[in-house]
């Protein structure tokens, strides 16, 4: 065997971090002195208990519940309009039953006999209410 014969090896050892002052990265193994990451793990975006910048970002522009519902109007509430009248949401907010800046739509439920005779226009009904308003003599257009 001589020097010439020896095949060219680009393996480099990896260095073992904390294992004493022969392992070349002795005491600290890296991580400075003191302090809760000299410790231990501290998980990705933890900033020392105070509320991480992700989970801040939505009240910085603007949120936005993801629980948005439409407001609810029962049958029975439908009972002090005039007979034959339409129901629409113009209609609604002038009559004073929904507020004027509800964003989030509205529904009728079929909860509560119905005693007069309307037409309901571009207003969601649920499958009850449609029964109730057609039995008074009402119907529902979308």
């Amino acid at each position: 065997m001589a020097i010439h014969n020896l095949v060219k090896t680009t393996h480099k050892k990896k260095k073992r971090i904390g294992l004493g002052y022969g392992s070349g990265r002795a005491k600290t193994s890296g991580r400075g002195t003191k302090g809760q990451k000299a410790r231990g793990k501290v998980r990705l975006g933890f900033e020392g208990g105070q509320l991480p910048f992700i989970r801040r970002l939505p009240y910085k522009r603007g949120f936005k519940s993801l629980n948005r519902k439409p407001l609810i109007i029962n049958l029975n509430i439908l009972n002090y309009v005039k007979d034959d009248s339409e129901i629409t949401l113009d209609n609604l907010v002038e009559w004073k039953i929904i507020p004027m800046d509800w964003k989030f739509g509205v529904k009728i439920l079929g909860d509560g006999k119905l005693e007069k005779k309307i037409v309901v226009k571009g207003v969601p009904c649920s499958k009850s209410a449609i029964v109730k308003i057609e039995k008074a003599g009402g119907k529902v257009e979308n």
